[in-house]
């Protein structure tokens, strides 16, 4: 376990060290945990010889912060400061975001000149103009006004049945048999704060990036995936959004896409060498 600080509060998470001078932080699902998702991508990057870390963002799992509350502005604080941890030990630095982590990451590589490069998995890559496009002007506005009204309000985070933030048995499925160290709820604001996120305006600011994405997701548009044009994107055969969370084929498949891609364009930042002694511990 280690830790560190952002804007003063504490973060905990899990670093992965290796001797390469690569390094990847990851960013993951609304409501995500380290212990999920991220936790476990972290391992297979680590497997394949990246230095990984972790963590849990503000509010979420053992980090300090409003419990439960999606803090857009704040959890790109929070990749600014993980960023800062291993880049200030001299370690070239890429992001990976999986879920609504892509968008996340994408948003914090966009205005982050020490990361390298940046990889979304899944990612939810948002645009208010698209959301309101499609549910008309008067009906996003409307349901911004309800989550504004409601803003210190809880609901469930997911549900097979019933109202929730994520609801839905796809979302569930995953949720309810990885438990630990995390809370089915969010507030109302959290919604807010996803509804009127814009990672596509990020794309003209990014360093060298990469989408890897299921050719059918019922949660994180393939339409938007596909509107970020990032320099490279990686179509994959899935049958639901949480397949690359942890199922395989896939997960496999997108560590080994994004491996490739982050050792190919993460490798020379700054006029460094790959064969750069690593940073001294």
């Amino acid at each position: 376990m280690t830790e560190f600080r952002s804007e003063g509060l504490r973060l905990s998470g899990v670093l992965h060290r290796t001797d390469d001078p690569q390094a990847i932080v990851l960013t993951g699902p609304f409501t995500g945990v380290k212990e999920q998702v991220t936790g476990l991508y972290a391992e297979r990057f680590a497997a394949e010889g990246f230095t990984t870390l972790a963590f849990d963002h503000r509010g979420w799992g053992a980090s300090e912060g409003r419990p439960q509350h999606e803090d857009s502005q704040g959890k790109l604080a929070d990749l600014r400061a993980a960023v800062g941890l291993l880049a200030g030990e001299g370690y070239r630095v890429s992001l990976v975001g999986i879920c609504l982590g892509g968008g996340y990451a994408m948003k914090a590589a966009a205005t982050d000149p020490r990361v390298a490069a940046v990889a979304g998995i899944a990612g939810a890559y948002n645009s208010p103009a698209w959301f309101a496009e499609r549910m008309g002007v008067d009906t996003y506005r409307a349901a911004l006004r309800g989550m504004l009204d409601r803003y210190d309000e809880y609901l469930p985070a997911v549900a097979a049945d019933g109202e929730a933030a994520m609801p839905g048995e796809e979302p569930w499925s995953y949720y309810s048999t990885h438990p630990a160290n995390w809370t089915n709820r969010v507030t109302r604001g959290s919604l807010h704060s996803l509804m009127t996120l814009d990672v596509l305006s990020a794309r003209p600011l990014l360093p060298p990036s990469l989408v890897v994405h299921g050719r059918k997701d019922d949660y994180c548009s393939p339409e938007l995936a596909s509107a970020l044009a990032a320099d490279e994107t990686v179509w994959l055969d899935c049958d639901r959004h949480v397949d690359l969370y942890d199922t395989e084929p896939y997960l496999s498949q997108a560590v080994a896409a994004t491996a490739a891609f982050l050792r190919k364009h993460g490798d020379e930042p700054h006029g460094v060498r790959r064969d750069a002694v690593p940073p001294s511990r």
